[in-house]
């Protein structure tokens, strides 16, 4: 098999092109820039639980022990967590730690089911776009009869266009929007498991009156979980 008539580089830019520029008329710039943003963060570490419970291990140890008022905040290299916990020594109150860090959790979200989404789009309109560069090769048909070159050309080019339309759509962009969703659904996994432990070993120390009830506590744990 010769790989080199594989490639076509007005099939790919018809098929490329019109994918991208359908996705972003259709997403928008921000839910593309959300995409752009998810698909590099595949290539970056991932959420580090074992580390980041590791650094806040400290700060529990002292909250037990000498409580709130004298705990000494140190970054644990999650944002949210630190945010949340700001709010929590602030305030002292289990509400603001949860609705901190819910917040953050929802703003996460918000940016992965768009830039999965926005994918997703790319992903079926690939195809389309790989029968649209089918019908342009066709019409480059000499209308005063099929020579022998220009027939041969114009075939090569509509399967090409069909082909590419279906490996970008289900060998790369199909293929992507999961591995975002999976790698969002593990890594927010992973931090409900260190806000629940972090909501278990403060709830002793926050004063009753400001940390919620007992029964709002189970709630938000039961949300979480």
């Amino acid at each position: 098999m010769d790989l080199a008539h594989m490639f076509d580089p007005v099939a790919a830019g018809i098929v490329i092109g019109g994918t991208l520029g359908a996705t972003v008329l259709r997403s928008g710039l921000a839910d593309c820039r959300a995409a752009i943003r998810a698909v590099r963060a595949l290539f970056e570490p991932k959420f580090q639980d074992d580390i980041v419970r590791g650094a806040l291990a400290p700060m529990v140890a002292q909250a037990e022990r000498e409580g709130l008022m004298r705990l000494s905040l140190r970054p644990c290299g999650e944002a949210s967590i630190d945010a949340a916990l700001t709010a929590l020594v602030q305030t002292r109150s289990l509400a603001a730690f949860a609705s901190c860090d819910d917040s953050a959790r929802e703003i996460r979200v918000a940016h992965a089911l768009r830039a999965v989404r926005t994918l997703a789009l790319g992903a079926e309109l690939s195809p389309v776009f790989g029968l649209a560069g089918t019908l342009v090769s066709l019409s480059q048909l000499p209308a005063e009869g099929l020579a022998r070159g220009a027939f041969m050309g114009a075939i090569s080019m509509a399967v090409l266009t069909t082909l590419y339309g279906l490996l970008l759509g289900n060998l790369l962009l199909a293929p992507l929007s999961r591995a975002v969703e999976r790698r969002v659904e593990s890594e927010e996994a992973a931090r409900r498991d260190i806000t629940n432990w972090l909501i278990a070993k403060l709830a002793p120390v926050c004063p009753p009156a400001q940390s919620g009830s007992g029964a709002a506590r189970r709630a938000y744990l039961r949300e979480a979980g």
